[in-house]
């Protein structure tokens, strides 16, 4: 998986390729400290268009992120979600927790 970041006056997006798994911790953790340093920055958005699988793992950074940017008074919201990543979102009742669009 790769992690781009694009800034946009005050909205971030984190816009992920490929499989979202355990192997992707590193390049996610990298780019989403980049946003969150980022004192511009008020509002993420993590961008699944181009992925098509996530496991625990993946929710589990996800989670971790969801803390930080409340710690850093940034919103966070999750987009573009694909019908099998939306499936695992649901199934997780991310609905609850994560904003998703």
């Amino acid at each position: 998986m790769t992690a781009l970041v694009e800034i946009d006056g005050q909205t971030g997006r984190l816009l992920l390729t490929g499989q979202f798994d355990f192997s992707a911790h590193r390049d996610f953790r990298q780019a989403s400290d980049e946003l969150l340093g980022a004192a511009a920055v008020h509002d993420i958005l993590v961008d699944f268009q181009q992925v098509d699988y996530l496991d625990s793992s993946a929710l589990g950074m996800l989670l971790l992120l969801k803390e930080k940017s409340a710690a850093a008074g940034k919103t966070l919201a999750l987009v573009n979600c694909r019908d099998t990543v939306r499936q695992v979102l649901e199934i997780a009742c991310f609905g609850k927790i994560f904003t998703i669009r």
